[in-house]
């Protein structure tokens, strides 16, 4: 973004000049950055490659005027002042897909986690799609849209959900039955490519893992890393679950889970969920409480249990990256210093005032298996 203004800019490419590779990447707009982790085996190595990767983000986004901003959305954008990166499937897309393309102002945390072998990772797939939305929860950090107060935690999930292949996964008892019905849909020509699946979860095309898809990207690095381990362990039980034949897999029925992430989406932890077990509307805190005791097991054989319980308790206390936007943005230019403090790694006293007077234009607000990251807007990235 603007530094001085808050707006987002489509000047990624003066940005990846100076980062000069190493990790970040272009996306389809050219107002994000794609940011990758290495692979690591502990959340305290995911963290403090995070961390760096930010700061030098930081550093470069500083010595041309720009400020970063990991979340859903920013606050201050205009499609209208925006444009598709030089490449030809970007633009090809672009040309296909029309204002969803130009609205995809948006972005997204993605982690791949190591499976096995590409079967497992199927079968798992359908096996963790109902905790998925209590993780969406924990993510949500996109309150704000064009320079308005959309009343949902996560707006990107309501503007990603418009991609064709958005949402739920659906189950498949093979890599061949999965790998069959993504051909049939590619064949289908509403997509182009196996990079185009933008479905919740999925096994990865090129690496041996399985990719979650459905958070938003996180101002503190910390949630990234609640979120990952969380993944993990979800992955670790459900692959014990099938190495022990306790678990026969779901019963098929997935069509409550588009209704439960759009309920994750409208309240993040501020409301209530839809609990994975009951599938009754249960408060926030009790389903990610729960979620974590019900998974104890793995995360202890990781070693993370201690870490994800500290950080889950951190978020439930201090409130999720919607409501903390929302409570600081006295004006949206205070909550967008908030996100690129949070974003840089810095920590703002609740009281902290705003830097800056609002502009004239400023709208106001109201009052174990290897793991490993990447945030971005999604469209055109195939691994």
């Amino acid at each position: 973004m603007d530094v001085e203004s808050g707006r987002l800019v489509p000047r990624a490419d003066e940005l990846l000049g100076r980062l000069g590779g190493l990790g970040f990447g272009s996306e389809l707009q050219r107002s994000a950055v794609e940011s990758n982790s290495r692979v690591h085996d502990t959340l305290d190595a995911l963290f403090a490659d995070l961390s760096d990767s930010r700061r030098r983000l930081d550093a470069a986004a500083s010595s041309l005027g720009l400020a970063v901003v990991a979340a859903g959305t920013v606050p201050l954008a205009d499609a209208a002042f925006h444009d598709v990166t030089a490449d030809p499937r970007y633009r090809r897309m672009a040309d296909d897909y029309r204002r969803v393309a130009d609205e995809q102002l948006i972005c997204s945390a993605q982690v791949h986690v190591d499976v096995p072998d590409r079967d497992t990772a199927v079968r798992v797939m359908c096996l963790v799609s109902p905790w998925l939305p209590p993780l969406l929860a924990l993510s949500a950090s996109s309150p704000f849209w064009f320079g308005s107060d959309t009343g949902y935690a996560s707006w990107r999930t309501m503007l990603w959900q418009r991609w064709p292949t958005a949402g739920p996964a659906g189950c498949y008892g093979s890599a061949a039955d999965y790998d069959a019905a993504m051909t049939e849909l590619i064949g289908s020509g509403v997509i182009s490519d196996p990079g185009m699946l933008y479905h919740d979860v999925r096994p990865s095309a090129h690496q041996r893992t399985l990719e979650l898809r459905v958070c938003d990207a996180c101002p503190r690095a910390e949630t990234v890393v609640l979120v990952a381990g969380l993944f993990r362990a979800l992955v670790r039980d459900a692959c014990d679950r099938l190495e022990r034949g306790s678990d026969r897999g779901c019963d098929g029925h997935h069509e409550w889970l588009r209704a439960a992430t759009w309920r994750a989406a409208r309240s993040g932890l501020e409301g209530r969920l839809v609990d994975p077990q009951t599938r009754r509307a249960t408060p926030a805190p009790m389903v990610v409480r729960g979620m974590l005791h019900r998974l104890r097991p793995a995360l202890e054989a990781s070693g993370d249990f201690a870490t994800v319980r500290t950080l889950l308790e951190e978020v439930l206390a201090t409130g999720g990256a919607a409501h903390r936007l929302r409570r600081e943005a006295r004006d949206l230019l205070a909550g967008i210093d908030m996100l690129v403090a949070e974003t840089r790694g810095d920590r703002l006293a609740p009281s902290a005032p705003a830097r800056r007077h609002r502009p004239p234009d400023a709208p106001r607000g109201p009052g174990g298996a290897p793991v490993r990251v990447h945030s971005a807007t999604t469209p055109g990235t195939p691994g």
